[in-house]
């Protein structure tokens, strides 16, 4: 069996930059196993199963696969997949284009706006999935600051403490006091399952309100070793829960709030996620997550 292959770089208008997708098309006779045993091969952060869709107002239905489990949703993947389609499906006429793709996961149905322009790279937009508004306290601030390499006055700022929200994917969201400590963080496995996976997280994402560009909002960093991902350059999906971070901490007003989240610098991978999110009546509605893909390498599977 011979399965073509394309690597995207998501959330970045440059090659080499952003959080590395591996999408794999036409993959319907695939099983479960032998997905999780080609994302393991792949070794990217997600790697994605392209399949005919179930219903026919859908695009694809897809799988995503970390290098050690499958994912009912993500970010980066849906946003790289989306773009790919629309690159491979959509014609572009007098120079640019817009399309939606309509992707079934196994978190529901989600719809990605897309914008193709010549000359430039692909940018995509979707409707994140509902997620928890009510966050779970994180008050344990040495044990905390112990798993991620850090001494406990350097976790939290302003009013900003770390919390837990649940989802398709469960993140603790950890405020850091600056970048001097985001450049210090590591993963401490001696302390990181008490802090972490015995609370049912998939991943731990850092953040400061000090940032390197200054078009930035925020500044982020997101680890994940029990999913197989030692340090993820740019994810989406703990963006969506962000959103609801920061409306408990910062209570922003009603209306339409655009932010810019700087994530992978400290990796080499320099990532931008474009984060909207709609207040109503002092209560997040909405979320939607931005970003650009560009697409660096194609091949066959060999299988």
């Amino acid at each position: 069996m011979a399965l073509t292959y394309y690597i995207l770089d998501v959330f970045t208008e440059r090659p080499f930059g952003g959080n590395p997708l591996a999408v794999v098309l036409d993959a319907d006779r695939l099983t479960a196993a032998e997905m999780q045993g080609i994302a393991r091969e792949f070794n990217l952060s997600e790697t994605v199963f392209v399949m005919a869709p179930t219903s026919p107002g859908h695009s694809a239905r897809i799988r995503i696969f970390t290098p050690t489990r499958e994912m009912p949703f993500a970010g980066h993947p849906t946003l790289g997949t989306a773009i790919l389609l629309a690159e491979l499906r959509v014609q572009v006429v007098n120079g640019e284009s817009d399309a939606i793709i309509a992707l079934e996961e196994e978190a529901g149905s989600v719809r990605v706006g897309v914008r193709l322009r010549n000359g430039a790279p692909a940018f995509g937009e979707f409707d994140a999935p509902k997620v928890t508004a009510v966050p779970e306290e994180l008050a344990q601030p040495e044990e905390i600051s112990a798993a991620i390499g850090l001494i406990p006055s350097e976790i939290g700022f302003e009013n900003h403490k770390p919390m837990i929200l649940r989802g398709p994917s469960v993140f603790a969201y950890v405020p850091v006091a600056n970048l001097e400590a985001m450049a210090k963080l590591r993963v401490a496995p001696s302390h990181w399952a008490r802090a972490f996976t015995d609370r049912g997280t998939d991943g731990v994402y850092c953040y400061t309100r000090q940032c390197v560009r200054t078009q930035s909002s925020f500044h982020a960093r997101m680890f994940a070793p029990d999913i197989g991902v030692p340090e993820d350059p740019a994810t989406g999906s703990a963006a969506i829960g962000f959103a609801h971070v920061i409306q408990a901490f910062d209570q922003g007003p009603d209306g339409a709030h655009k932010r810019i989240i700087e994530q992978g610098l400290e990796i080499g991978r320099p990532s931008t996620i474009q984060l909207i999110s709609t207040v109503v009546r002092g209560k997040l509605e909405s979320v939607r997550i931005g970003g650009a893909a560009v697409r660096i390498a194609e091949g066959k599977l060999l299988y």
